[in-house]
C-alpha cells in the first residue's frame, strides 16, 4: 500500500514537474536559449574569425549580433537579405571609390545619396526585404568611409568584410538549426490551430450577438496584426522547413480565406447592429434560429483541429450540409414572411445572402486548411496577390530626411576635418537605417545613442581592464559572453530594442577583440561619441524635419485607405479581391503601428478600415453579379448607367466625405435599388437570372444600410442625431 502511495505522489511530481518544465520553456526558457545561442555563435564568428587570420574578427561577431533571432526561420531568412544586402553594399562602396578615389567631398555626397536611396527603398519594402535595403546602405559606409582616402585598401576591405560577414552568417545559421532549435514552422502549426479555435469562438458570439461593440472593435483590429504577422511567419518558416515551403502557395491561400471570412463575418455583425436600430424586429426573429444554429456548430468546430489538421476536412462537410440547407429553409421562412411583413423582405433576403456568404468563406478556409495534410494538392497551384502599399510621399521625405541627417554629418567631418568624424557619419547612416519603420523614429534613434553610450563605457572598460589581464581563448569568450548575453536581452524586449540593439553592434565595431588587440581606449572613447553624436543629431532631424508623428503622414496613409474604394470600383476583376484586402490590411497596420491603441485617431482609422471593407466587399460581388448582363441594358435602359453612378459617387464620398456626397450616393443607390427590383420582377419567369438580380438586390441594400449607418465615418457627431429617420426603400410583394 506504502509503495502504491508512494508511486502516486512520485507520478504526481513527475508530471508537476514536467508541466512546469514546459511553461518555463515557452516563457523565461526561451529568452535564457536565446542569449545563450546568441553569445555561442559570436565567440564561434570571432573563433573561426581569428583561426583565419582574418584583420577584423568583430565584424563577424557583430553580424551574428544583428542576425540573431528567437526563431530560427527568422535567422535563415535574415542571413540570406543580409548576404544581398551585403553584396550590395559592398559593390556600392567600390563603385564610389572607384568614381570618387581621393574626393572626399563627392565620395560623401554619392555615399550620402545611397544610404538616403536605400532607406528610403527600406521603408517601400517591409519585414526583412527591409533588411536587405539598411544593410546595402550602411555597409557601404561601414566599408567606404573608414578607408575614404585610400582607395588602394577599398578593394581589399571590401573582400576582408564580406569574408568576416559570411562566417558570422554561417555561425548564426549554424548555431539556430542545430542547438536545440525553436523552429518557426512551429509555430506557424500552433498559429493555425488557435487562430481558428479563436476565430470560430469570436464568430459564435458575434452571431450569438454576446459580444459589446467596444471588445469587437478590439478584437476585429487585433484580426488585422494576425493576418500581416501571418504573412510574415509564413515567409519565415518556408526558409527552414521543406515541408512549409512545399505548402508555402497554400498557407498563402488560407490566410486569404480567413481574410474574408473576417471580412463577411464584420458585414453580418454591421447588420444585425443596424436592424436593431431600425426597429425591424420580425426579420431578426426570423432569422435568429439560422444564426443561432450556426453558432452552435462553430462551437462545435473549435475543438475538432487535431495538431495534423487531419478533421478539418470533416468540419467543412458540416460547414457545406448546413449551407445546402440553408436555400431551402429561407425559402419556407421568406414566404411566411411576406405575408406577415412584406415591406421587410429587402432586410431578410440580405441577412440571409450575407450569411450564406459567411458560411461560405468559412467553409473555404476550412478547406484550405485540410488541404495542408496532402504532399501535392490542387490549391498549390493557385497564386495569391499580397499586396503591400506605402505612401509615395512618405517614401519622398524619408529620403529627404536621411540626405539631411548624414549629409550633416559628411559636412561636419570634411569642414572640421575631425578623426573620428567617419564613425559620425557610420552613427547617422546606421540610426536612419535601423530607425526608418518605427513608430517613433526620433525615439528610437535616441535609444540607439543611449545603447552606443553604454557600449563606449562597456568598450573601454574591457580595453583598459579586460583584455590586459587574461590569456587564452577560453578566458576571453568567458569574459564577452555577459555582455553579449546583454545586449541580446536588451532586443528582445519591444521597449528596449533600441538600446540594445546599438549595444551589441557598437561594442563588437568599437570594443571587440581582433587577432592582434591594439590597447587604445582612447580611440574606443572618440569613435563612441562621434557615433552617439551621429545618432543623436539624427534623432533631432527625425523630431524637427518630417517627424514620423506628424499629422500629415497619418492623414496621408488615412487618405490612402479612403482611395482603396477607387481601387473596388475601378480595378481590374481578376484578383481584385486579393489585392484589395492585403492592401487594406497592410495599410491598416501601418497606422496601427503609428497611433496609440483606444485613442481617438486610432477608433477614426478603425471605422473607415470598417466601413470601407463592407461596403467595398458588397461592390466586388456586385461587380461579379453583373458582369456579362447584356439583357438587363436591354430591359431595362440606364441600368448601367445607375451602377457607374453608384461607383462614382462612393469614390467621391471616400475621397472627400461630406454630407453633400453622402446624399448623392445614398440617392444613386435607391436609384439603382429601384431599377433592380423592376427587373426582378421582368425575370420573374427565369428563375436563375431572378435569384441572381435578388442577390445583387442584397448587394445594393446592404452598401445604402451601411451608408446610412449612425457609426458610420461619414457623418459628423451632429449628423448622426438626424438620421434614423431616413425613408426606406420598401420592397413590393414577391
Amino acid at each position: 500500500m506504502t509503495t502504491l502511495i508512494e508511486s502516486a505522489r512520485w507520478s504526481v511530481w513527475a508530471r508537476a514537474t514536467k508541466m512546469g518544465a514546459a511553461a518555463w520553456m515557452a516563457g523565461d526558457g526561451v529568452v535564457w536559449l536565446h542569449l545563450l545561442k546568441t553569445a555561442l555563435a559570436a565567440l564561434l564568428a570571432m573563433g573561426i574569425a581569428m583561426r583565419l587570420e582574418l584583420s577584423s574578427p568583430r565584424t563577424a561577431m557583430a553580424t551574428v549580433a544583428v542576425l540573431m533571432q528567437p526563431f530560427s526561420g527568422m535567422v535563415l531568412s535574415k542571413s540570406f537579405y543580409r548576404v544581398v544586402g551585403t553584396t550590395l553594399g559592398t559593390i556600392a562602396a567600390v563603385m564610389l571609390g572607384a568614381i570618387f578615389p581621393q574626393q572626399s567631398a563627392l565620395y560623401m555626397l554619392g555615399m550620402t545619396v545611397w544610404i538616403s536611396a536605400c532607406t528610403a527603398a527600406a521603408v517601400r519594402y517591409r519585414q526583412f526585404q527591409w533588411y536587405a535595403f539598411v544593410l546595402a546602405g550602411y555597409t557601404a559606409a561601414l566599408i567606404g568611409i573608414p578607408v575614404v582616402m585610400e582607395p588602394g585598401g577599398l578593394f581589399m576591405a571590401a573582400l576582408t568584410r564580406a569574408a568576416e560577414v559570411t562566417i558570422g552568417i554561417l555561425c548564426s545559421g549554424a548555431v539556430s538549426a542545430l542547438f536545440l532549435p525553436l523552429r518557426s514552422s512551429t509555430a506557424l502549426q500552433r498559429i493555425l490551430r488557435t487562430r481558428y479555435s479563436h476565430f470560430c469562438l469570436f464568430a459564435a458570439s458575434v452571431l450569438g450577438e454576446k459580444i459589446d461593440d467596444v471588445a469587437y472593435e478590439g478584437r476585429f483590429a487585433d484580426l488585422v496584426d494576425q493576418i500581416v504577422g501571418f504573412e510574415a511567419t509564413r515567409k519565415f518558416a518556408s526558409f527552414e522547413d521543406p515541408n512549409t515551403r512545399v505548402r508555402s502557395r497554400r498557407l498563402a491561400r488560407l490566410n486569404s480565406e480567413f481574410t474574408n471570412a473576417c471580412t463577411r463575418l464584420h458585414a453580418l455583425h454591421q447588420l444585425l447592429k443596424r436592424m436593431h436600430a431600425g426597429r425591424t424586429t420580425p426579420v431578426l426573429d426570423a432569422v435568429r434560429p439560422y444564426f443561432d444554429e450556426l453558432s452552435d456548430l462553430l462551437v462545435r468546430l473549435k475543438d475538432t483541429m487535431k495538431p495534423d489538421g487531419t478533421r478539418a476536412a470533416s468540419a467543412a462537410l458540416e460547414l457545406d450540409r448546413f449551407q445546402s440547407r440553408l436555400p431551402e429553409f429561407a425559402g419556407e421562412t421568406r414566404r411566411l414572411l411576406a405575408t406577415a411583413a412584406p415591406e421587410l423582405l429587402l432586410d431578410f433576403d440580405t441577412t440571409m445572402e450575407l450569411l450564406y456568404r459567411f458560411v461560405d468563406e468559412f467553409r473555404r478556409y476550412t478547406e484550405a486548411y485540410a488541404s495542408l495534410n496532402d504532399q501535392n494538392h490542387a490549391l498549390e497551384r493557385t497564386v495569391t496577390r499580397h499586396a503591400v502599399t506605402t505612401n509615395g510621399y512618405v517614401v519622398g521625405f524619408t529620403f529627404l530626411r536621411a540626405v539631411l541627417a548624414v549629409g550633416a554629418m559628411g559636412a561636419l567631418w570634411i569642414a572640421t576635418d575631425w578623426p573620428s568624424g567617419g564613425y559620425a557619419v557610420i552613427g547617422a547612416a546606421v540610426a536612419c537605417a535601423l530607425s526608418s519603420t518605427s513608430a517613433d523614429t526620433s525615439k528610437f534613434a535616441a535609444q540607439m545613442a543611449v545603447g552606443v553610450a553604454l557600449a563606449t563605457v562597456a568598450g573601454y572598460f574591457f580595453t583598459c581592464f579586460v583584455y590586459p589581464n587574461i590569456e587564452g581563448f577560453p578566458l576571453l569568450c568567458a569574459v564577452l559572453t555577459p555582455v553579449l548575453a546583454f545586449g541580446a536581452f536588451l532586443s528582445m524586449r519591444p521597449s528596449t530594442a533600441g538600446y540594445g540593439g546599438a549595444f551589441g553592434l557598437l561594442f563588437c565595431l568599437l570594443a571587440g577583440p581582433d587577432n592582434v588587440v591594439v590597447y587604445t581606449p582612447d580611440l574606443v572613447i572618440n569613435n563612441g561619441i562621434a557615433v552617439v553624436v551621429g545618432m543623436l543629431v539624427s534623432s533631432v532631424v527625425f523630431a524637427v524635419i518630417f517627424p514620423t508623428q506628424m499629422p500629415w503622414r497619418i492623414e496621408r496613409i488615412k487618405r490612402d485607405l479612403r482611395r482603396q474604394m477607387k481601387l473596388v470600383c475601378e480595378g481590374t476583376l481578376g484578383g481584385l479581391d486579393q489585392a484589395f484586402q492585403s492592401s487594406t490590411h497592410d495599410l491598416m497596420f501601418q497606422l496601427r503601428a503609428l497611433l496609440l491603441k483606444h485613442s481617438e485617431q486610432h477608433r477614426d482609422a478603425l471605422r473607415w478600415m470598417l466601413a470601407l471593407l463592407e461596403i467595398g466587399h458588397s461592390i466586388i460581388d456586385l461587380r461579379n453579379e453583373t458582369f456579362d448582363m447584356p439583357y438587363a441594358e436591354r430591359l431595362q435602359p440606364g441600368w448601367e448607367a445607375a451602377l457607374d453612378t453608384v461607383r462614382r459617387d462612393l469614390v467621391d464620398l471616400f475621397e472627400q466625405p461630406d454630407s453633400a456626397r453622402l446624399t448623392h450616393a445614398v440617392t444613386s443607390v435607391e436609384a439603382a435599388i429601384r431599377i433592380a427590383q423592376s427587373l426582378r420582377g421582368t425575370l420573374r419567369a427565369d428563375r436563375e437570372k431572378r435569384h441572381r438580380m435578388q442577390r445583387i438586390l442584397s448587394y445594393l441594400h446592404f452598401i445604402r444600410t451601411a451608408l446610412l449607418d449612425s457609426g458610420a465615418p461619414f457623418y459628423g457627431s451632429a449628423e448622426r442625431l438626424h438620421r434614423a429617420t431616413a425613408p426606406r426603400v420598401r420592397q413590393p410583394h414577391d
